[in-house]
């Protein structure tokens, strides 16, 4: 039988702020670097970081929740200037928050 994924709980936030802005310049970056920089990039990393930054002042530590209320909230932005979605986001920040942990993410270990 396959056993579940455990949750990925994250540590408690010092400074939320400052970790969305990690964040924003990290996810940007990765946006700029999968496929053509474009201005819109920008956009979708603060948005992303914003919504994050919420999260975490909400005590939010949960990977997997954190995830979902980005995919649920940036449902709502237009990426219609973009090549990515709000999924693509939202696993792009699940991946540079596990780099960040040390956590490999390759073939789920």
């Amino acid at each position: 039988m396959v056993e579940p994924i455990p949750p990925i709980t994250l540590p408690p936030a010092t400074d939320p702020v400052q970790e969305g802005e990690w964040l924003r310049r990290n996810l940007h970056k990765w946006l700029d670097q999968e496929f053509l920089p474009e201005a819109i990039n920008h956009t979708i990393a603060q948005r992303a970081a914003q919504i994050y930054v919420r999260q975490r002042m909400e005590d939010e530590n949960d990977l997997g929740s954190l995830v979902l209320a980005i995919i649920s909230e940036m449902q709502a932005f237009d990426f219609s200037q973009s090549f990515y979605s709000e999924f693509a986001v939202a696993n792009a920040v699940s991946d540079i928050l596990l780099d960040s942990l040390g956590i490999d993410r390759c073939c789920g270990q």
